[in-house]
């Protein structure tokens, strides 16, 4: 197959045409095909050099990856993912062979005006002590979770711990979440470029199942997005650009995902039975936090060629 769209396409008249004796299974399977064409109808996949705000920064998507802009991607996130209404990305990286609605893992690309962080305490943060406070936060917030009508959720610990490289100004780490009901854990995997007046956010969604893939993309994600000249961390100037209220241990601890409502958490479910293989345990997107999304059942499709765009 040329890609994914055609071998749907297949599928669907495959299906259609001997819908007579099909059982519920199959039906609910043209159905689900069809929606997927129409996801895939409405969105335009891109890849090459892509600027990014206005020229706040460039994003450089190579063969084996493909991008989506911001309205694509707010369409993606709110609509097809069914998070709350109000996101702001700045676009949405996936691998190049899957479809946004049902993919593994992909990277939401947004920014944050918050203003110089700066990172003098990277080095004295113990984040075995700040494990320790959010996960007491996690349970706190579950209250308010609770009263609002959300599935309560709890932080199992470091997924990866967190790290900064002093000289690139990135931080990442990933969290390891549980949430209640569910037997397969949520992965949050942050990314954070600093520049001079905020820090690119790069956030991958999906299920603990996707953090070798997560880790593996993770060198490819960062070489693909930069602030340009003018909006870097060393561009800043301390007599007319604001510092941020927030250092390395606050971005850890989400304290700038307060203000947007932090563990706000959206359930969505989605059951795929595709090319008549039913696929325990996989998933479709959840967001932790308010923005993270797990993904639920997984997609089973032949093997496409990677450079190849969704037509």
């Amino acid at each position: 197959m040329k890609n994914l769209l055609a071998l749907l396409c297949l599928t669907l008249a495959g299906l259609t045409a001997n819908a007579k004796g099909k059982d519920s299974a199959d039906i609910q399977m043209a159905e689900q095909i069809k929606q997927i064409q129409k996801i895939e109808s409405k969105i335009t996949y891109k890849t090459g050099s892509i600027n990014l705000s206005n020229g706040l920064a460039t994003i450089n998507v190579p063969a084996g990856y493909k991008f989506l802009n911001a309205a694509d991607a707010k369409y993606i996130i709110e609509d097809v993912w069914g998070n709350l209404k109000g996101q702001s990305p700045l676009g949405l990286i996936l691998p190049a062979n899957q479809m946004a609605s049902i993919a593994d893992y992909a990277f939401i690309v947004e920014y944050d005006d918050i203003g110089f962080v700066k990172d003098e305490d990277a080095d004295e943060i113990d984040y075995t002590e700040l494990l320790t406070n959010m996960k007491a936060e996690t349970i706190e917030s579950n209250k308010q979770r609770q009263a609002q009508g959300i599935t309560p959720m709890t932080l199992m610990g470091w997924a990866e711990k967190p790290y900064y490289d002093k000289d690139k100004k990135v931080l990442y780490w990933a969290k390891d979440y549980l949430v209640e009901g569910e037997t397969e854990h949520t992965l949050n995997y942050d990314i954070r470029i600093l520049g001079r007046k905020g820090v690119l956010t790069l956030q991958a969604v999906g299920s603990m199942q996707s953090i070798d893939s997560v880790n593996k993309a993770k060198t490819d994600i960062l070489n693909m997005v930069a602030f340009n000249t003018g909006n870097k961390y060393t561009d800043f100037n301390s007599s007319t650009d604001n510092v941020a209220a927030w250092t390395i241990g606050g971005l850890v601890a989400g304290k700038v995902l307060a203000k947007v409502g932090f563990f706000a958490v959206i359930l969505k479910f989605l059951k795929f039975i595709l090319l008549g293989l039913a696929v325990a345990g996989g998933a479709i997107w959840r967001f932790v936090t308010g923005r993270k999304k797990k993904q639920e059942d997984e997609l089973v499709y032949e093997t496409v060629d990677n450079n190849k765009e969704i037509s």
